[in-house]
């Protein structure tokens, strides 16, 4: 089945930088988008950045210029480098596969997600 495992996440402080990776199994990985998703406390998850097949990428305006997603289908993983991180970061962080409406998702499966806290 569908599987990911999220990892990477932690406490800094604003302005730090944190690199997020993700490993999935059960799919054929190296043909599909793939993409990092939050959800803050009391928010819904949204979709922040997304990285296709062959390597196009997009990023919500609010992370543009800060964060980078990147993948190698020779490891079934997708990475998210975050840098100079904010408070309204703060989220547990997910990926999974992008759905063809903007922030839905391919599977149904989740993972654990990793835990990201920006304060001072």
């Amino acid at each position: 089945q569908v599987q990911f495992v999220e990892s990477g996440g932690g406490s800094v402080q604003p302005g730090g930088s944190l690199r997020l990776a993700c490993v999935a199994s059960g799919f054929i990985f190296r043909i599909r988008g793939m993409g990092w998703y939050r959800q803050a406390p009391g928010k819904q998850r949204e979709l922040i950045a997304t990285i296709a097949a062959g390597g196009v990428t997009f990023y919500i305006d609010s992370v543009k210029g800060r964060f980078t997603i990147s993948r190698d289908s020779d490891k079934n993983s997708v990475y998210l480098q975050m840098n100079d991180l904010k408070p309204d970061d703060t989220a547990v962080y997910y990926c999974n596969a992008p759905g063809a409406e903007w922030g839905s998702a391919l599977f149904d499966s989740w993972g654990q997600g990793t835990q990201v806290t920006v304060s001072s």
